[in-house]
């Protein structure tokens, strides 16, 4: 996921620099973090973490704070699906973290503003449009998901 992430910054028509890193996480049990370790360099560049769920937001704000520590510049992150369970939204406010973007395929909170003003939801329901319509009129649905066609479908 990732690695898709970050090649689709080359089809922008201003390219940025990008390159990847990655922290290796080892879990003592089952919602435990025992450790985490960067592999490549964050020194000065703008992070964007992408993963595919937020629930409690532990791992997720552990590493902004990690990525902030061995000298990232601004943190963000991009997940599928924010569930945002229990102390995640204060968790999001008091970490690294400058904004946390996550599509709409789960209802926010109504009380998660009231916590962070960190997190936005970019809506899915041109993608789920399109999908409708490829089948009802047996076009590709696959094409949906094609990487030059993904910047048309946020909403």
């Amino acid at each position: 996921r990732a690695k898709l992430f970050m090649e689709g910054f080359s089809r922008l028509p201003d390219p940025p620099e990008v390159s990847l890193a990655v922290i290796l996480k080892q879990r003592a049990a089952a919602g435990e973090v025992a450790s985490m370790h960067l592999v490549g360099s964050v020194l000065d560049s703008d992070c964007i973490i992408v993963d595919d769920m937020i629930d409690t937001a532990g791992t997720l704000t552990n590493a902004a704070n990690e990525l902030k520590n061995f000298g990232a510049r601004r943190v963000f992150a991009f997940a599928t699906h924010g569930l945002f369970s229990g102390p995640a939204a204060d968790r999001i406010e008091s970490c690294a973290l400058e904004e946390v973007i996550v599509a709409n395929t789960v209802p926010l909170r109504p009380d998660i503003p009231e916590h962070t003003r960190k997190i936005r939801q970019l809506s899915v329901g041109k993608l789920v449009e399109g999908a409708i319509r490829g089948i009802h009129f047996g076009t590709s649905v696959s094409a949906l998901f094609e990487a030059n066609v993904g910047g048309d479908l946020i909403a």
